[in-house]
């Protein structure tokens, strides 16, 4: 009778084990009890007995059960994803999130048949399990590493070292005046530092908090591209947006307009990420979205960016020049900040007088003199540039020309003897000038002062996953590329997807440029009022790379696919 009870009780693995002949069903029951008593589980305390090694348990267990087996010594730890499992689940079923595929969520775990770990999985998580056999002691050692990288977060969470006080009296005025907001919850605050630090960590550089009528949802955008992450309960939307409100400096109890604001978060002595925060009033709350502005990124070094050899000689030689206006062009999200950062930090030396304008300062840079522009209070663009003009300066960098003041400012300090860097949004480097004349900037002043035009798109790269592909000659030709290109001696390379990028198949971003000197006949075209068009066709007499060919460059050299740059940049 004994034997019967002993047979009935085991499941799983362990029964596997018996009828392969791997171990007697006493031997089997055995390990099971002393499993329960010391709270490990079945497979740890078999490899306590030395009757077995942690490599042949874990084939046996994906032979047996059909499930794949992976070696964690190829994975790299800081690559797995942040946050999906709760670090007590983690240590206690010694699970580790491997990366998401879809709505699937591959989890390592020693011990596939453990139902209930894997149920707990699934119900924290809300998305299909699909468990990856690994051997255990490599998982114990990854599930510790983890483990103490959640306690340095949670380290990094105390007041003492999370530097997020940024209430002023308006502020906290503001917060007791609107009744019933507790915005000091401890769980929403830990909920949004947990939220803040998982998107630093990931790579991300904007986070959307997003209420609907019968849900509300976080996003990451991360390599330009959207993606869910979270959907907290509805009851918190209120609090999370008030608490966001109170670090930026935002009046709580205004929510029928928008706001910007600005809050920082110190993440040690030597490292702080600030967030551009921005409310707008929709049908059910207020969405938030959060720009993380590392300032690490404006320290990259102009190699970094992606610029072809010809095109970073044509833009260094232009800042260097001693007067002039060089304008970075390109939409939202493209880069242009960073590249005009880059350009500063390279001219920021101690005897070189910077000053910006913008709106606002995303990358604090010791040695240069920021302004915020306010419009309320009357400092504009063109105000400050005013100012500068007056505070003898020799490069002066203005976040957007917007107007003909501001344009018209800007021109005349780059006629007088100072280098003016600035942004616009316009589709190309053509099209730039075009954008001057239009906003009433004479022909003349765009001529003599306008000495080069950069466009800008971000592609995703290809991840190291990347596999040689085979496209189709007449596809090649009609994407750009010419005869020359197609010699045979390279192939195009295209994304497959792996745990390191998430199944993308990309990982990071790279710049496309398109980088167009203003040259003589260039600018008598325009004081003879040529259009955009005329341009054009004289930047590409000159042998001036189109964005599609700069991309093109980028397909040739594997560091991303032809159907990234078809759907960034226009033929």
């Amino acid at each position: 009778m004994a034997d019967v009870s002993t047979s009935n009780n085991l499941t799983g693995l362990a029964r596997a084990m018996v009828n392969n002949g791997w171990m007697s069903e006493a031997d089997a029951d055995g390990v099971g009890k002393r499993a329960s008593q010391s709270g490990d589980s079945f497979v740890t305390e078999l490899i306590k007995g030395k009757r077995f090694k942690a490599d042949q348990i874990a084939e046996f267990a994906a032979i047996s059960f059909g499930f794949p087996y992976l070696d964690l010594n190829a994975m790299d730890a800081d690559s797995l994803p942040q946050g999906l499992l709760d670090a007590k689940l983690v240590q206690k079923r010694r699970v580790i999130a491997l990366y998401q595929r879809g709505n699937k969520l591959y989890v390592a775990t020693s011990d596939p048949t453990h139902l209930q770990a894997l149920d707990e999985v699934k119900f924290q998580t809300n998305q299909a399990v699909e468990p990856v056999v690994v051997e255990d002691d490599k998982l114990a050692k990854l599930v510790a590493r983890v483990s103490e990288a959640a306690d340095n977060t949670m380290a990094v969470l105390n007041a003492e070292d999370l530097n997020l006080d940024f209430v002023d009296d308006d502020a906290a005025s503001a917060q007791q005046d609107a009744p019933g907001i507790e915005i000091d919850d401890a769980p929403v605050v830990r909920y949004l530092q947990k939220i803040m630090l998982d998107a630093i960590n990931q790579g991300a550089s904007d986070i959307h908090l997003e209420p609907y009528e019968k849900y509300y949802r976080i996003r990451y955008r991360r390599d330009g591209i959207l993606a869910e992450v979270a959907q907290p309960p509805m009851a918190i939307k209120d609090k999370v947006a008030s608490r966001i409100k109170v670090l930026s400096r935002l009046d709580i109890s205004e929510k029928r307009v928008p706001q910007d604001g600005r809050m920082k978060l110190v993440l040690s002595k030597n490292r702080a990420i600030d967030f551009r925060v921005s409310t707008l009033p929709t049908l059910y709350g207020e969405k938030i979205v959060m720009r993380i502005l590392d300032p690490t990124s404006a320290q990259l070094g102009i190699e970094a960016l992606g610029y072809e050899p010809f095109q970073k000689e044509l833009l260094l030689a232009a800042v260097q020049r001693p007067y002039g206006m060089v304008l970075v062009t390109g939409p939202t999200g493209s880069g242009k900040t960073v590249s005009l950062y880059t350009c500063l930090n390279i001219l920021n030396k101690p005897d070189v007088n910077i000053s910006t304008a913008e709106d606002p300062a995303e990358i604090q840079l010791p040695g240069i003199n920021q302004v915020n522009v306010n419009d309320k209070a009357g400092l504009t663009f063109s105000a400050a540039l005013k100012s500068f003009l007056r505070q003898d300066p020799d490069v002066i960098m203005v976040g957007e020309i917007r107007d003909l003041e501001t344009a018209d400012i800007a021109i005349k300090a780059a006629q007088t003897g100072h280098m003016v860097m600035s942004t616009l949004h316009t589709n190309d480097a053509p099209g730039t000038l075009t954008r001057l004349l239009n906003m009433g900037v004479a022909p003349f002043n765009v001529a003599s002062s306008v000495i080069l035009i950069t466009a800008q798109r971000l592609a995703r790269k290809l991840c190291s996953c990347k596999q040689p592909t085979d496209l189709p000659r007449e596809a090649m030709l009609e994407a750009g590329f010419t005869e020359g290109q197609l010699d045979g001696s390279w192939r195009p390379y295209k994304p497959v997807g792996c745990e390191i990028c998430g199944g993308s198949g990309y990982k990071g971003r790279v710049g496309i440029y398109q980088v167009m000197p203003i040259t003589d006949a260039m600018t008598r075209i325009i004081l003879k009022g040529g259009n955009e068009s005329d341009i054009a066709d004289q930047a590409r007499l000159e042998g001036v790379v189109d964005l599609r060919q700069a991309g093109l460059l980028k397909v040739k050299a594997g560091l991303t696919s032809l159907e990234e740059v078809e759907a960034v940049t226009n033929l």
